[in-house]
């Protein structure tokens, strides 16, 4: 699209975008859950890719804030609103969650994919967020585009097509 800049959001990054122009994007969504808030009166939001459910599995002190789940929706909530977002009229909405190894199935702490989405969800709940709409779970991965004019949220996926949340 002419005038539109796409911006990726990395492993464990936490991106806030109000220009108009401006895409947030996860992609390549397998096991790591993107979450989008937005505010649709202000026309700010947020994206975060997740990559594993709970800070307590940090190894050091240096992760950023966006890689768990638990850390990640908080510090999306704070960068949103000292944006200018207002809390209240803060809408979220999820994609990834996939279980991409089979041994996942045999062992449930294995399946990285379903406890990020449980833990999304549980951060989410934990900050009074509702999560309006999801495409979590499955064993497919997915890439997430976020236009910050509108709040259009996209998901893509490989032989499946593109879906609005």
């Amino acid at each position: 699209m002419i005038g539109v800049e796409t911006e990726a959001v990395g492993l464990g990054e936490l991106k806030v975008a109000s220009d108009p122009s401006r895409v947030l994007v996860c992609y390549g969504l397998g096991s790591c859950v993107g979450l989008a808030l937005y505010d649709a009166v202000a026309r700010i939001g947020a994206m975060v890719h997740v990559v594993l459910p709970d800070s307590s599995m940090a190894r050091g002190r240096d992760a950023p804030p966006g890689k768990y789940a638990d850390t990640g929706v908080e510090a999306a909530l704070a960068a949103i609103v000292k944006a200018g977002a207002s809390r209240s009229r803060i809408t979220a909405r999820a994609a990834g969650g996939a279980r991409m190894l089979s041994l996942a199935g045999s062992n449930p702490k294995l399946d990285i994919g379903a406890r990020n989405a449980e833990a999304v969800r549980a951060a989410l709940a934990r900050h009074g967020i509702t999560l309006v709409a999801e495409d979590m779970g499955g064993t497919y991965g997915r890439t997430l585009h976020l236009y910050v004019a509108t709040g259009r949220l996209l998901v893509s996926t490989v032989g499946r097509g593109e879906r609005e949340l």
